[in-house]
This record gives C-alpha cells, structure tokens and sequence, in this order.
C-alpha cells in the first residue's frame, strides 16, 4: 500500500489533507489536497496518466486507435482537429505506461513463472534487407498474466537481445522457479547463458561448472528436418546448455509453445498497419514503431 498512498509533490510528505472540490469540464468533480509540511496545493492527477489532460479518454481512445491503423499523423491531426504536438503527447504517455506496469510486476515474489520470447520483423523508413532492418522487435511475454516484460526494437544483433535478457533476469530475481520457451533462434542461447548462468562448487577437483540459474529452465524448438548429419535425429525439444543440479522439474513437450506470443502477433498485424505483412505503411523510426 505504500506504493498507492498519495504524497506531496513538492516535498514528498504523506501527510496531506483534503482542501476543496472543483469539476472539470469532461472529468467530472475532483479533490484538491494541501499539504501540512509545506505550502503546496496539487490536484488528485498530480504524477498520475491523466495529469494535464483535458480532452475526453474516449476522444483520446479513437485517435490512437485511428493511429493504429495506419492514420498518419498530420491525417489524425486534420481529421480529430488536434494539434499534432498533442496527440504525439498522448503517445508518448501511454508508451510511458509501460515502465510503471514493470515496477508494479518486480515488487511481487511469484513461486513459478513462465516466459514466452519470440520476435517480428517489418520494416523502418525504407526496404532492406531483414539483417540490416531496424524493424525488429522482441517480445518476453509471462504466459500467465500475459505481461510483457520486454518489448525492444532495433536491428537484430546482440545489444537488442542483451538489453531484453537484463529486463527479465529481474523478472527472473522475484520468482523461484522460471522457465523461458522461445522459436528456436540458438543465435540467442550463447548471449543468454553469458548474462543468465552460476557457479557450482561441487568439491571436485577442476575448474567449476557454469550451469544455468538454479530454478531455470531454458527449452530451444529446433526448426525444420530433424535429422542430423550423421544420421541421428536430434530431440524437438532440447535444452541449449546443462540446467542447475538441484532444479528438479520436468517440464511436458505439450507445455513447451510460445503459442501466446505468435497469438499476440496476429494481433498486432490485425490492428498496427506497420506491422502488416505486403504492406508500404513503413514507420519513419524504430521510435516511432515502438509509440504505436
């Protein structure tokens, strides 16, 4: 409850008191508070989603919802006559959103957790090819509550792999028993175990071994044939590097899908137009991408 209790603004006391009411014009009535340690007055909005908005959420929902769907920004502006500076501001408020809904998941201890990873691809500004696009955007979904710990975008190399893996491993700190499910991208399995691994001193002479996080689990879907080379089939399912010796759960093949997050981006190429597949909606900018 200490995160919800209201504080003042100016010298972050809780100790503040109702002032006077007032009614806005599309949000119906409010409070004012005073607080008691310093001469500062704030309304009830104040560092909150609707601090300084006026115009009615359900205007607000249309908009970005018309932005969605592939309405440029100057269009948006002239049809809803808004100003563009404004409705980039909404924009750039939800997308603010996310980092507080993140704060609010890694103050809670979960016994199990499980977390989905996949990636899309489209395009940024202009066509090149998928290995020099911005375009791409990864996605770490806990299956569960279907929160999305990460979603980064940028080309598809290390640094936009590590700084999802540094998003999870403190996902990964609040819970006791973690599994991580992904496409099959091995690319990744090497960078995860470098930010994702543990000593075990098991008194045997030797240089220790370096497992994965104890209570981790960690399961790569090899895509296409499954027969090797010398001709032994490889597993569909298979870990990419040894798991922790005191992490005893098995984890079922029908429980090993990233179902959800493929789910997800269906979704997505049904409501965001940049993420249309055969399409010229190209957003300008990675940032730009990330906003809608």
């Amino acid at each position: 409850m200490e995160l919800l209790r209201r504080k003042c603004p100016g010298c972050h006391s809780a100790d503040i008191q109702h002032h006077s009411p007032y009614s806005t014009k599309n949000h119906g009535a409010r409070v004012i508070y005073k607080c008691e340690h310093c001469p500062v007055y704030c309304s009830e909005t104040k560092h909150t989603l609707m601090e300084g908005v006026k115009t009615p959420v359900s205007v607000i929902g249309h908009v970005l919802k018309a932005r969605m769907e592939g309405l440029g920004l100057h269009a948006a502006a002239r049809t809803f006559d808004k100003a563009k500076n404004t409705i980039l501001s909404w924009e750039r408020k939800f997308v603010a959103l996310h980092q507080v809904l993140l704060l609010y998941a890694l103050v809670h201890e979960f016994i199990e957790s499980v977390i989905e990873g996949d990636e899309a691809y489209t395009k940024v500004q202009k066509h090149v090819p998928p290995d020099q696009s911005r375009g791409w955007t990864i996605l770490l979904m806990d299956r569960a509550r279907r929160f999305m710990g990460a979603f980064d975008g940028g080309k598809k190399d290390r640094t936009l792999f590590h700084k999802a893996i540094k998003t999870l491993d403190k996902i990964a700190s609040q819970t006791h028993d973690l599994s991580i499910f992904t496409d099959g991208e091995r690319r990744y399995g090497p960078l995860l175990f470098e930010i994702w691994h543990e000593l075990v001193n098991n008194g045997k002479p030797g240089r220790p071994k370096k497992p994965c996080k104890r209570g981790g689990h960690v399961r790569l879907k090899n895509k296409g044939s499954q027969a090797h080379k010398t001709g032994r089939k490889r597993p569909k399912y298979q870990s990419p590097w040894r798991e922790h010796p005191e992490t005893t759960r098995t984890i079922e093949e029908t429980d090993i899908h990233a179902n959800h997050a493929e789910a997800f981006w269906s979704a997505l190429r049904r409501t965001c137009a940049t993420f249309r597949r055969k399409t010229t909606m190209y957003a300008k900018s990675t940032q730009g991408l990330q906003r809608l």
